[in-house]
């Protein structure tokens, strides 16, 4: 919203955020004009370095939230802020946020704001710092099974997505043939080969290349020499694998597949990327939608 016209949203009783006086008065200039007072939240940037109005910035964008009110343009609903290291539980920087938070709280409220809800907590600390938790929390990967905490989301959290696939070829090869681009990897014997259609456009990041993740027939298989766009290879030894057979790249992990974090872990990232990573030309299902 910060690079748009918010006229829609306003329109639409949508709550936007400023992290800027310049913004807020930008909100209130669209709500002028739609004849609708704005809902507006103010995210005051305690020491995440993104958006949000620094200490210094507060005072200016809480006084232009109390002007936009006092025209009768806006209604401040909410006011925020974002953990930099919530996810590495006990870093110094998580009280410090907090009690920057509650200052920039203290200080619109002696000004004479009234928000509604006061929200800082994202899903890590929502499920490790309970002190955060105010008004609100804003559950993110958690919503889906995921978190970003060290070894992953607690047990009760479970994986809500599974990337599944059908091999679109299987042939057998001697040894010595190479696969993939590059010929990172050389079978050393005779041995099946299965196609996975579904590469790095779709995805399944390159850097996961050799990486034991793939489950099929009850087994964890690795993924063989390179990922390409659209496709990658496994090698099934001597499994007797056909075309149509069904693998599963991640999913909850009841049987055994690997899990979005495993992947994360894999290529020295987090579960979010890869799940949020699948291709818009990859199939959806919903459990229960008749679609």
């Amino acid at each position: 919203m910060a690079f748009g016209d918010p006229l829609e949203a306003i329109r639409q009783r949508v709550d936007l955020t400023a992290g800027s006086a310049a913004f807020a008065a930008t909100i209130a200039g669209a709500a002028d004009r739609a004849g609708v007072r704005a809902r507006l939240q103010l995210k005051a940037d305690t020491g995440l370095g993104r958006g949000g109005a620094t200490r210094a910035d507060w005072p200016a964008l809480v006084d232009a939230a109390l002007d936009a009110q006092a025209r009768g343009l806006a209604r401040v609903t909410g006011l925020w802020s974002h953990f930099a290291c919530a996810d590495l539980p006990g870093h110094p920087s998580i009280a410090a946020q907090l009690e920057a938070f509650g200052e920039a709280c203290e200080y619109a409220e002696k000004a004479g704001l009234t928000p509604h809800v006061r929200h800082i907590a994202n899903t890590a600390a929502a499920l490790t710092v309970p002190e955060t938790r105010l008004d609100l929390v804003r559950f993110g990967g958690a919503l889906y099974g995921l978190s970003t905490l060290p070894g992953g989301a607690p047990p009760w959290l479970r994986p809500a997505m599974t990337l599944r696939a059908r091999l679109a070829l299987v042939k057998r090869v001697p040894a010595g043939s190479g696969v993939s681009y590059g010929h990172r990897y050389v079978t050393r014997r005779e041995t099946t080969l299965g196609l996975v259609p579904l590469g790095y456009a779709d995805g399944v990041p390159r850097a996961a290349s050799g990486s034991r993740l793939v489950t099929a027939r009850g087994r964890r298989w690795p993924i063989t020499g390179t990922v390409c766009m659209d496709q990658f290879v496994v090698d099934f030894g001597d499994e007797p694998v056909e075309a149509g057979d069904e693998v599963t790249l991640f999913g909850p992990g009841d049987d055994g597949e690997a899990t979005a974090q495993e992947w994360g872990e894999a290529i020295g990232g987090i579960s979010y990327e890869i799940a949020t990573g699948i291709g818009a030309r990859v199939p959806r299902t919903y459990p229960g939608d008749s679609r």
